[in-house]
């Protein structure tokens, strides 16, 4: 991995001074195992390397892809509590400008502080608008229920954080998943040793008159390290037309992402992480 850290420190030094949109994470590698976010396989053409801030506060990272205004994934890591949030909307105000804040913004807000335009604000991201009356729901790739405080739980309302996704299946199965599944895989792990990386696989439509690609897939990886020191991984992925969820091995979901994406292979963790 000595060529990943040495393109990081590379990286870094050409986007110094730009704030939380940096290539490879450079700012907000904790919330990868081992520091190691995925290769390369599924950046796509116009990508923002995410360092999710809310109140000055990194929370999780996300690949933005500006052209289909749809995250590829967003990565954290599991820390679940049981209480209910206040949700508010937000954008990503360095979408737009390089120079404008590094904290989740509502589009009000960003409008009356910054002069910024609606118009600006929908030509690179997507808006809560863009979902109303669409027929899917607003998909969290990092949902708030894996998180134990209120600002982290806030902060995956950002709409770099949402796809569009089947409603039964956001509201059902996958919600299963989250809140049942990943519970019971992860009773044998340290507590502040699970890392989860959750994404889309752009699809062929999209909503908001073409501005918001649908994804065809949704996907989830986990690897932890658990109490006895060793590393356990597990992963699953679903049609985003259906109410149904596949548990698969992490290396059947990187050879299934790498045949949804048309590549060689997918690497979505460290090597230190099983993939059987």
């Amino acid at each position: 991995m000595l060529w990943l850290l040495l393109l990081q420190v590379w990286a870094s030094c050409l986007w110094l001074g730009h704030g939380e949109l940096v290539p490879l994470f450079v700012n907000c590698l904790e919330f990868f195992y081992d520091n190691t976010p995925p290769d390369a396989a599924m950046k796509p053409q116009n990508p923002a390397w995410i360092c999710q801030t809310l109140n000055s506060q990194r929370f999780f990272a996300t690949l933005y892809d500006r052209q289909k205004r749809i995250p590829m994934y967003s990565a954290y890591k599991y820390e679940p509590g049981k209480f209910h949030t206040n949700h508010t909307w937000t954008v990503e105000p360095q979408l737009i400008d390089d120079n404008l804040p590094q904290d989740m913004y509502t589009v009000q807000a960003l409008e009356r502080a910054y002069n910024i335009t609606r118009a600006q604000i929908m030509q690179s991201q997507a808006v809560s608008a863009d979902y109303e009356n669409s027929g899917w729901d607003r998909g969290h790739l990092n949902p708030n229920g894996h998180h134990n405080t209120l600002a982290s739980r806030n902060a995956t309302f950002t709409l770099t954080n949402i796809v569009p996704m089947d409603e039964k299946l956001n509201r059902k199965a996958w919600k299963k998943y989250e809140q049942q599944t990943m519970r019971q895989k992860t009773k044998k792990c340290q507590n502040d040793k699970i890392f989860v990386i959750v994404g889309a696989v752009p699809g062929n439509s999209s909503i908001a008159g073409g501005r918001v690609n649908v994804p065809s897939h949704i996907w989830s990886g986990a690897c932890c390290k658990t109490r006895n020191n060793t590393v356990s991984a597990w992963a699953a992925i679903a049609n985003n037309k259906h109410n149904r969820i596949w548990k698969i091995s992490l290396g059947h979901l990187e050879k299934r992402l790498a045949q949804l994406y048309g590549m060689q292979n997918v690497s979505l963790f460290h090597d230190d992480c099983p993939r059987t």
